[in-house]
């Protein structure tokens, strides 16, 4: 199997210096060889400051660079399109950001990129590589719970609490923003993963903050994009899902998940705020006893911590996406999930807009129409 050191551009310098650079960096099979940002002169300070050689402000010049073998995309989501387009065209392989682009139907084109060119690309859908998480999805598949009776999510943060914050791209409906892209993308795809597709759906998305300052002439400008969102899930399986998403509230419960079946109930939870990685814990119990923590197996902790937790489960992502590059094959993550996260995201646009509940298609009906 190929062991090699892979040559990688980081494409994006917000989350990308936060997350990406650095779990790169202390990765022993990545190496940072370009960095972009639009303006050239940022993009050469930051490649300074990091030591990376190359330093563009176009993705056309950053797949030509003979050492970028592979190429990751921060970017905030109405970028992520064009930008994937240019890397899966250039036949280099891809980690993109969620939410993956700004309809199913970018997302799908790019699904197809990939397979057409036969390049590995994945979605840091993170959770899949946190160890609470793990251990949560083992239980439910040796069927702790037995059989599924009722699923509550409830996912509560404070990041667009403040109302002094300014208006940006997050406040733009044609550029991705809101609650449900940035939250809601990364819960549609551990639903799938955890339990299965969905049938249909129903959401109720609002804005508890309408307005904010426009920091080019300091005047209000009325928010576009959803900071709470309610959804009704019915899964594949007839199970019900209630999902509760907020970025505007103080909760000392952040992220929680709820499994209640004939047999038992588990429990997965954090209240770290500052950290939605680290701090997961799980709890369960069997019919008639009560719920006590189940201790996290040593073999699923991370092997390294960092001050940031979203760079150990990076750390993991990577791992995946390397083993799917070495043999020369999609692996999970992929462009596929995330096509089916962001049909599920269009569909909860169009309940909200209809005030209906709408059936979900299977993800290879859609990837065949």
């Amino acid at each position: 199997m190929n062991q090699n050191v892979i040559g990688v551009a980081v494409v994006g310098t917000g989350f990308g210096q936060k997350v990406h650079i650095p779990g790169f960096n202390a990765h022993p099979r990545t190496e940072v060889v370009a960095v972009y940002h639009r303006d050239i002169h940022q993009a050469q300070a930051i490649a300074n400051a990091h030591n990376i050689p190359h330093a563009c402000n176009s993705v056309a010049d950053i797949v030509k660079l003979p050492k970028v073998q592979a190429v990751s995309i921060s970017t905030p989501p109405f970028l992520h399109y064009e930008m994937a387009k240019t890397v899966l065209q250039a036949g280099k392989h891809l980690l993109l950001e969620k939410p993956t682009t700004l309809n199913a139907d970018e997302a799908k084109e790019l699904y197809n990129l990939a397979t057409v060119n036969k390049v590995t690309a994945v979605v840091d859908f993170e959770f899949r590589f946190v160890p609470g998480w793990q251990l949560f999805a083992e239980l439910l598949t040796s069927g702790y719970v037995g059989n599924k009776r009722l699923i509550k999510i409830d996912w509560f943060g404070s990041s667009r609490a403040d109302t002094s914050r300014p208006w940006n791209w997050y406040s733009s409906q044609e550029k991705g923003g809101g609650a449900l892209g940035s939250l809601g993308s990364h819960a549609f795809d551990y639903i799938y993963w955890l339990f299965g597709s969905v049938r249909r759906l129903s959401a109720y998305l609002s804005t508890a903050i309408p307005n904010r300052i426009d920091p080019s002439n300091g005047q209000l400008k009325p928010v576009e994009t959803d900071d709470n969102c309610l959804l009704s899930l019915e899964l594949a399986d007839g199970t019900p899902c209630q999902l509760n998403i907020s970025a505007v509230v103080h909760a000392p419960r952040t992220h929680w998940v709820e499994v209640y079946g004939d047999r038992g109930t588990l429990v997965l939870g954090s209240e770290n705020q500052k950290d939605y990685i680290h701090g997961f814990r799980v709890w369960g119990s069997q019919v008639g006893q009560p719920l006590a923590e189940i201790e996290i197996p040593q073999q699923l902790m991370f092997t390294q911590n960092f001050t940031d937790g979203r760079i150990s489960a990076f750390i993991r992502v990577v791992d995946q996406w390397l083993q799917g590059i070495d043999q020369q094959q999609s692996i999970v993550p992929s462009l596929r999930e995330g096509v089916y996260s962001q049909l599920l995201m269009d569909l909860s646009h169009q309940s909200h807009q209809t005030s209906s509940w709408v059936d979900v298609p299977s993800l290879d009906t859609y990837l065949e129409n």
